[in-house]
């Protein structure tokens, strides 16, 4: 009932690179976007916004008592 032998040199360098690369891959997810992909996103969100602030409605503050 003997396992595999591992070399923990080997194991540590092979889970340094796997979490490496998926740093690499959520940077790429966050900040490999072109500048009109960005403009488009915060359009987007500042209409979403607007659309929100339209429905709000406003009360006085002083109608709490």
């Amino acid at each position: 009932m003997s396992g595999d032998v591992v070399n923990l040199r080997q194991f540590r360098k092979q889970k340094a690179r796997s979490d490496k690369e998926k740093k690499a891959e959520q940077n790429r997810i966050a900040f490999g976007r072109t500048k009109a992909e960005k403009s488009l996103t915060h359009a987007l969100n500042e209409k979403a916004e607007k659309a929100l602030d339209q429905g709000r409605i406003e009360r006085p503050d002083d109608a709490t008592d």
